[in-house]
């Protein structure tokens, strides 16, 4: 959950790559980089100063944001209704263009529909795990019992082997997911960045985890930004704290902008 504002703190030093620009291209990872993870995925809440703050950023950049995530999309215009922002869900196996036209890059195959029963009885034998169904991948979430995790790792190698190589095996921040081969955060920022809004901008993408390492490595080919959260290794060429420093180098930024243009005008 996004926590109060004034919990909202700086960047660390040299963390900002830039100030803001009105013509940037803004691909935004959800969990664990605009909001703090939470014990579940579905206790995650925005609150409505984040609201505003995705709002100022949208309308600042003419439209220009996209949310990138592993959440699906339907997902995520739930957290963040009533805003229907472009989006790419599922690791960039579904995609909402700026024109708000649905892209979905990969059929459910049917032995899916088998692994995702084998998944669900493997958790229920195991208190705190948590399956999560997307339609076009799966996801096992281990958060709240990590001394299980080389068992959810065997049974996630197993079920990757069973759908053979439609699919691939991804690992997250104390998740495991099965999501569909050749589709990534990477691609599918690579396609927003053909269209418009976000065609001829610069890319900047700002995320946390493993799986975002493939959109850092998309926009640095591109001439962008690429922003981690938190420590680890990481391709990205700049380094932000935590969640709270995000909301707070954005909001600081676009409220520094909007002063510098004031002036400009007076």
């Amino acid at each position: 959950m996004d926590r109060d504002s004034s919990q909202d703190t700086d960047a660390s030093e040299g963390a900002m790559p830039a100030a803001f620009s009105r013509e940037w291209a803004l691909f935004l990872d959800i969990d664990g980089t605009l909001v703090d993870f939470e014990a579940r995925p579905d206790a995650v809440r925005i609150n409505e100063r984040l609201m505003e703050l995705v709002r100022g950023l949208w309308a600042a950049t003419n439209g220009a944001v996209a949310l990138i995530s592993g959440r699906t999309v339907k997902e995520i215009d739930r957290l963040f209704a009533p805003l229907r922002l472009p989006a790419a869900g599922q690791h960039g196996a579904e995609r909402r263009a700026g024109d708000g036209k649905l892209h979905l890059h990969a059929p459910v195959i049917e032995r899916m529909y088998d692994a995702a029963d084998r998944l669900s009885c493997f958790a229920a034998q195991h208190r705190n795990l948590i399956v999560e169904n997307k339609g076009m991948s799966l996801a096992l979430h281990y958060r709240l019992a990590p001394h299980l995790r080389k068992l959810a790792e065997a049974i996630m190698h197993e079920l990757a082997e069973y759908l053979g190589s439609e699919y691939c095996l991804q690992e997250g921040k104390h998740v495991l997911e099965l999501k569909p081969s050749g589709r990534d955060k990477g691609t599918a920022i690579e396609e927003f960045m053909l269209e418009p809004p976000f065609a001829g901008r610069t890319p900047v993408f700002i995320g946390d985890d493993l799986t975002d390492e493939f959109g850092f490595a998309c926009v640095n080919r591109l001439g962008g930004h690429s922003v981690k959260v938190g420590s680890g290794a990481s391709v990205a060429a700049w380094r932000i704290a935590d969640a709270a420093a995000v909301r707070h180098w954005l909001r600081s930024g676009m409220e520094q902008r909007h002063d510098q243009d004031m002036e400009d005008r007076a």
